[in-house]
């Protein structure tokens, strides 16, 4: 019995992310400043430690204290971080980036999402994920894009599989966060479904999906797997 070599691709490297401007119907994506987007944030998290649950930082109890840990975001060379700015009221109410990045082997994650209580659950919030997905994918050139949470996340986990990403199981004790055992589930999204994914974004995402009081007429949930 004989085994075949594996197939070359027609692969180079992808591109490394860096400070961008992504700009949607509802929500525009920029570089995150610690000079101009702390007091917005603070208004939008403060009282809200919930929030911090399930990142690796936080809670910040202070204004000061948050500017400090924006300004160590603002600076990292391994991640590039974009505060989420709702078109509705032009205030920054959460942030994400771009992290654990290989253009060599085409693999880039998403991660470090903190949405404010008015953000959450809203089509800005959704609208951001498709603009880093699409910038990822169309601009940057990557092949994985990846997404990953506390294996008891489960609001997080819902997010990940009504974005489309395909669940690829738990990486136990994988992490210790804040002195506590972390299981990791994991979730990634291939350059070859992109195009799927993107037109069921799309769908949703258009007008005509709303009605007059606002209400979606076709879940995301359920135009990912009609895409499928």
């Amino acid at each position: 019995m004989t085994t075949s070599a594996p197939s070359l691709l027609d692969w180079n490297h992808a591109l490394r992310p860096g400070p961008v401007t992504l700009r949607g119907r509802h929500v525009t994506l920029e570089p995150l400043s610690a000079e101009r987007h702390t007091v917005d944030l603070w208004a939008a998290i403060q009282g809200h430690d919930a929030l911090w649950t399930w990142m690796t930082g936080g809670p910040c109890a202070t204004q000061s204290g948050l500017q400090e840990a924006l300004q160590v975001k603002e600076d990292a060379t391994d991640a590039v971080f974009l505060a989420i700015v709702p078109e509705a009221t032009g205030l920054a109410a959460g942030y994400a980036s771009y992290m654990r990045i290989e253009p060599a082997h085409g693999v880039i994650e998403v991660g470090n999402i903190l949405l404010a209580p008015s953000l959450q659950r809203t089509t800005a919030a959704t609208e951001a994920m498709y603009l880093m997905a699409s910038h990822a994918f169309e601009f940057l050139g990557y092949r994985r894009y990846e997404w990953k949470c506390d294996a008891e996340n489960l609001p997080s986990r819902r997010a990940a599989l009504r974005l489309g990403f395909t669940f690829e199981g738990i990486f136990r004790q994988h992490m210790v966060v804040k002195g506590k055992n972390r299981d990791t589930a994991w979730f990634s999204m291939l350059d070859r479904e992109w195009p799927a994914r993107k037109k069921a974004m799309e769908t949703w995402l258009a007008p005509a999906n709303f009605d007059s009081q606002g209400q979606q007429l076709q879940s995301l949930s359920q135009l990912q797997v009609a895409g499928q």
